[in-house]
């Protein structure tokens, strides 16, 4: 295959429509849910966090995601430094686009990946320790599990399908956080006060915006899938979020700002592994699926085991991803993406789906503890009680998000 003009355009404006999926849509997102005196934390963590894991990206992560596989678990350094790649050359993976451009749009996937955990802790989590925590996670997480679903790895090889990151991306943050969260211990105010709901209105906006480039990106072209992709996703996350809003307004009696923004998002993380390979009317029980069942994990299920999961990242972002990728097992259809699930006579498909979200999740579990009890000893996970109760703003970083707010 020769390289496409238009893919590449299209691409390279997915790119950058994840890259503000993250910066500044999934900060604002984030910081808007923080006490205002942990805001200005907030946004660096997920700033750091994508900075760090971009840096090691090109260092060695594309290598191991991407490189010459080793015995099904990780690739080999043969790109260590982007070695031996020229900007000319189109990507192995998919020769119609750019290799630096293909590098460049998975680059983004794995920094925001790592960036997502952060919700799960805020308030309260000893700044250094996250950093060290980012390159730790992004390093044995993040580049084996990649590898396996999209590098040519062992679940790739019996099947198992991820369209744009159910499991290599939700899956795994969600997991991550939850592990992270009850390491961590729970906030001294455990309770939520969001400092600027505006303000995750915003990020909620620029994080459905930019899911058009990280779902409809993922068919690497311009073509029926990407759009089928984009169109599926944005289904998904308006009745994802009218599902919530009115769950919350039955059972509560009050339609809030923040469950229709939360079910939006709920919806968008479900739709994500299968938004390539199911159509319009799929992607319509999906999105209310994942507004049912992620709001159960948020209102019911964390109240019940009583983990702090502070931004609801597993809630939402776990629950959601894993669901959407069983899902799409049910109802895949192959004029979409070229395979059929259950629905359409093909009950195949679904073995490896559970495989995949089995395998990853106790591959994430295992290893995100052992990361973040290395991190304990050595640097210690929480920051000080004076600290969380003066706001890691000042304390830490010296600055204050509002002026005027004591």
């Amino acid at each position: 295959m020769k390289l496409v003009p238009a893919d590449n355009v299209w691409i390279l404006v997915s790119t950058a429509l994840v890259l503000l999926m993250s910066l500044p849509g999934l900060a604002s997102f984030y910081a808007g849910l923080t006490k205002a005196k942990s805001m200005l934390n907030t946004f660096v963590m997920v700033f750091t966090a994508f900075c760090i894991v971009g840096l090691i990206w090109i260092v060695y992560g594309y290598s191991l995601t991407f490189g010459q596989d080793i015995g099904g678990f990780i690739g080999n350094l043969q790109y260590i430094f982007l070695n031996g790649i020229n900007p000319s050359d189109p990507a192995p993976a998919s020769e119609n686009i750019y290799h630096y451009l293909f590098i460049f749009f998975q680059m983004t996937f794995a920094a925001i990946t790592v960036a997502l955990m952060t919700g799960a802790f805020v308030e309260r989590m000893n700044f250094k320790a996250w950093l060290l925590v980012s390159a730790l996670w992004g390093t044995f997480v993040y580049f084996p599990v990649a590898h396996w679903i999209w590098g040519g790895g062992w679940l790739s090889n019996i099947g198992t399908l991820d369209f744009a990151g159910g499991i290599v991306v939700h899956e795994t943050s969600g997991l991550g956080a939850l592990v992270g969260a009850i390491l961590v211990g729970a906030r001294k105010e455990n309770i939520m006060r969001p400092s600027n709901l505006p303000l995750v209105a915003v990020g909620t906006g620029l994080l459905w915006f930019g899911w058009f480039g990280f779902n409809g990106g993922s068919a690497l072209g311009i073509n029926s899938q990407a759009i089928s992709a984009a169109f599926s996703t944005t289904m998904a996350a308006i009745v994802g979020g009218i599902t919530w809003m009115f769950s919350e307004w039955v059972l509560f009696k009050k339609p809030t700002t923040l469950g229709l923004l939360t079910g939006i998002i709920a919806g968008l993380a479900t739709i994500t592994p299968a938004a390539g390979f199911v159509d319009i009317f799929a992607s319509l029980i999906i999105g209310f699926l994942g507004g049912i069942i992620c709001f159960i994990a948020v209102v019911y299920v964390k109240g019940k085991f009583k983990y702090d999961d502070s931004l609801d990242v597993f809630g939402v972002h776990g629950v959601g991803g894993i669901l959407g990728a069983f899902l799409l097992a049910i109802f895949a259809k192959e004029s979409v993406g070229g395979i059929n699930g259950l629905l359409f006579g093909n009950a195949s498909q679904i073995l490896p789906q559970i495989i995949g979200i089995v395998s990853v999740g106790i591959y994430t579990i295992i290893v995100s503890f052992i990361i973040f009890k290395i991190v304990d000893s050595i640097i210690g996970l929480r920051v000080s009680k004076e600290e969380e109760i003066m706001g890691i703003d000042e304390y830490t970083h010296g600055e204050k998000a509002y002026t005027d707010i004591v």
